[in-house]
């Protein structure tokens, strides 16, 4: 099983592993990160509380993001030029190590 970090906005790191073909947002919720990644819309690219921070390492590793996902990532806080949707990503072997940072704030969808 493909490895993959999460770096949380304290600081720190939570390595996990995952199925060959879940998303980022699949894996966060797996492994209890979904104060982080929230996940709205439930993965249908329909907000940005999804919103990860590619390393600059594996970014260019990545397909290139849609134009529908390129839109909508213009609502989330604190983009970066490495920005995607974590329902967006997919884990594969090829990505075994992928680090992503969540930005220290976002839309929070769930009213909290």
């Amino acid at each position: 099983m493909p490895k993959m970090t999460f770096i949380v906005p304290d600081g720190s790191r939570r390595e996990v592993e995952a199925a060959e073909g879940s998303s980022l947002l699949e894996i966060a919720h797996d492994h209890g990160l979904e104060d982080y990644i929230e996940g709205a819309c439930e993965g249908c690219m329909a907000c940005s509380t999804c919103h990860v921070i590619v390393a600059d390492d594996w970014f260019a590793r990545l397909p290139p993001p849609s134009e529908e996902e390129s839109d909508i990532l213009d609502l989330a806080l604190g983009l970066t030029p490495t920005s995607r949707l974590g329902c967006q990503i997919h884990l594969t072997d090829d990505l075994d190590g992928l680090v992503v940072r969540v930005p220290g704030e976002h839309r929070d969808m769930r009213g909290g």
